[in-house]
């Protein structure tokens, strides 16, 4: 089958490999949409393993199931998750899925930049969701960074009526818009530093959207009437995570969403934030429960994901659409339809 295969973010090449063959409990989904995800161009992540082929956000279609395999057959439209959790240890039974060892350890086979990916037992078992027919594939390519979103915005104690500011309106910034509109945020607040970000987070529901310059925390704190009770820090720069801490309401929770490379220091104004009873967070991943609320998101049409997508490109130009994530400039969704 034909693949894309990851070198670096300037170096993606459609190579030849085996089609997966699948065992006992495993499906073999023939890939109709993967995005690419802003982790799939954080380049001192990815090389490490390269050459590799991405791809997590996948849909398709089961075309060949697996001895002992029960929920589903061939034509199923289904999403499937790469990282499942096992659900018995002390973290999964606590609600911290994100830390389980298995979760960190599962994949499916290869990545979703390919004509198919062999999904294994474990993950059938509990990541594999069927996609409603009202869902098209490219709209189930979006469960699990979705279902990311609504983890973090879980962990963050998110609430009707409560204030929201996402610093960086990229894919995973305009998805926290989206799901705090969805779930009854009071007043929402954005920023970044391209005026078409800034005008793509006032489309997904933002009320106020700003330069992220050095006026950007006043304008935030009058656009919202007040501090944030949740910021959402989906950018890695230390002038980002300086605005979200200084725009934080007091009592209220900072997330942090993207992450900066290990080794890397973060400016933290620890006084401060004692002083005013500011809960950091972290988020990592998308548990099945998230997953699946997710799909009931989109299916309902509470969140719109269609709007999102601004490339829908071929198997063949992947290394286009790396290339226009990486830039981060005139483009939201890219997705791969292989």
């Amino acid at each position: 089958m034909k693949a894309a295969v990851y070198y670096n973010n300037s170096d993606v090449r459609i190579q030849d490999v085996p089609t997966p063959k699948i065992g006992d409990g495993e499906i073999l989904v023939k890939i109709a949409a993967s995005g690419i995800c802003g982790s799939d161009v954080m380049e001192w992540y990815r090389i490490k393993k390269a050459p590799i082929i991405l791809g997590h956000e996948i849909a398709g279609t089961v075309v060949e199931v697996g001895a002992g395999v029960v929920r589903f057959k061939n034509g199923d439209r289904v999403t499937a998750a790469h990282h499942v959790p096992c659900n018995t240890c002390r973290h999964c039974l606590s609600g911290n899925h994100s830390v389980c060892d298995t979760l960190r350890a599962t994949n499916f086979d290869p990545g979703g930049f390919c004509e198919y990916v062999r999904v294994p037992a474990i993950n059938v078992d509990r990541g594999v969701f069927h996609l409603p027919e009202s869902v098209s594939f490219v709209e189930g390519s979006f469960s699990e960074p979705l279902g990311c979103v609504i983890r973090g915005l879980r962990a963050c104690g998110m609430e009707p009526g409560k204030t929201v500011l996402v610093i960086g309106s990229g894919m995973s910034g305009l998805l926290h818009i989206k799901v705090a509109r969805a779930l009854g945020a009071g007043r929402i607040a954005a920023t970044d530093i391209s005026d078409f970000r800034i005008e793509a987070a006032l489309a997904s529901g933002a009320d106020v959207a700003v330069k992220a310059d050095k006026d950007a925390v006043q304008k935030i704190r009058s656009g919202l009437g007040r501090g944030a009770d949740i910021v959402v820090i989906c950018a890695s720069a230390d002038s980002a995570i300086a605005q979200g801490l200084a725009s934080v309401e007091r009592a209220g929770a900072v997330m942090f969403f993207a992450p900066k490379a290990p080794g890397e220091t973060y400016p933290m104004p620890l006084f401060d934030l004692w002083k005013d009873n500011i809960t950091i967070v972290n988020s990592y991943a998308s548990p099945p429960y998230d997953t699946m609320l997710a799909i009931d998101l989109i299916a309902s049409g509470r969140v719109k994901v269609s709007d999102m997508v601004s490339h829908r490109l071929p198997l063949a130009e992947t290394a286009k659409g790396f290339s226009l994530v990486a830039k981060a400039a005139d483009s939201l969704k890219v997705v791969i339809e292989p």
